[in-house]
């Protein structure tokens, strides 16, 4: 929604500043299509020779999420945390081997069931389950698993950034591809040099809007989008270091209760659940 109304507010003051300065809106119209083709035929196929298949593919796939809200959301993050807490209590209580079905097949665990929002998320309940394997098989310890959370942590966020990084690449080239057309028109002016001012005018007008467009999809269109998807990984690479925080937490003997406020900690100030919220909504989910 705010993606949409920052549109309609960028371009709205572009143009309708443009029209109230006395310009011509049919001049634009009239070399919009063929403007449009240069321009975005141009951007569109250097974007495919720049990105392998999987960027591609990522690219497309987070471009409509864009329009969507931020999934990370207090609530979400007090349901990570509810989870957490109840499977770090449940291997306090009955020792780490209890939670060896849970680990092995989540989709099937009462535990993951109860907090769907994020015992559906394959990210989530994959990084979750993982570690808790290692913890079970009690071979690894708290030094070697940090390193092999951040490891994957990093991958996961340039993974994550590569479809953010090819957009971005997209906008830089924009305005060049601008230029190239406006050039492009020109020369199609030069070519028809001998005809009546009024209509070199209007040629030479077509071949500005090129500029013009270029640099307007650029920063006004397509560069928003880069720095939306940046924020979004962002928060996304956050709820991995929250998981991560809580469960090496527990693994250097702090009390379950204690190892999700080391987790709580790490959540940015906006999402944050404060102590209270977070102890009324796990008891809550135990009653």
């Amino acid at each position: 929604m705010f993606v949409i109304i920052g549109y309609i507010v960028a371009l709205g003051c572009i143009f309708g500043g443009f029209i109230l300065h006395g310009g011509n809106m049919g001049v634009v119209l009239a070399a919009l299509p063929t403007e449009t083709m240069v321009i975005g035929g141009g951007a569109l196929g250097a974007f495919i020779v720049n990105n392998q298949p999987k960027v591609l593919k990522a690219t497309l796939g987070a471009v409509p999420k864009l329009l969507k809200g931020s999934k990370y959301t207090k609530a979400r993050y007090m349901e990570l945390m509810a989870l957490l807490y109840e499977i770090l209590q449940k291997a306090r209580k009955e020792g780490l081997m209890a939670i060896e079905k849970d680990v092995d097949a989540p989709h099937e665990s009462a535990l993951f069931q109860k907090y769907a929002t994020v015992g559906h998320d394959h990210h989530v309940v994959e990084f979750i389950t993982d570690y808790l394997r290692m913890m079970v098989s009690g071979n690894l310890n708290a030094h070697e698993i940090e390193s092999l959370m951040d490891s994957e942590i990093e991958t996961h966020h340039h993974e994550a950034h590569a479809p953010a990084a090819a957009i971005q690449r997209v906008a830089g080239g924009l305005p060049a591809f601008g230029i190239v057309a406006a050039v492009l028109g020109v020369v199609n002016t030069m070519g028809s040099v001998g005809q009546p001012p009024a209509v070199l005018g209007g040629m030479i007008g077509s071949a500005l809007v090129g500029t013009f467009l270029g640099i307007l999809l650029a920063y006004a269109i397509v560069e928003p989008l880069a720095g939306l998807l940046e924020q979004k990984n962002d928060e996304g690479t956050k709820e991995l270091q929250c998981i991560k925080t809580t469960l090496l937490a527990s693994m250097q003997g702090y009390a379950p209760q204690v190892a999700v406020e080391f987790g709580r900690k790490v959540l940015y100030s906006t999402e944050r659940p404060s102590f209270s919220e977070l102890e009324g909504h796990v008891k809550g989910k135990k009653a």
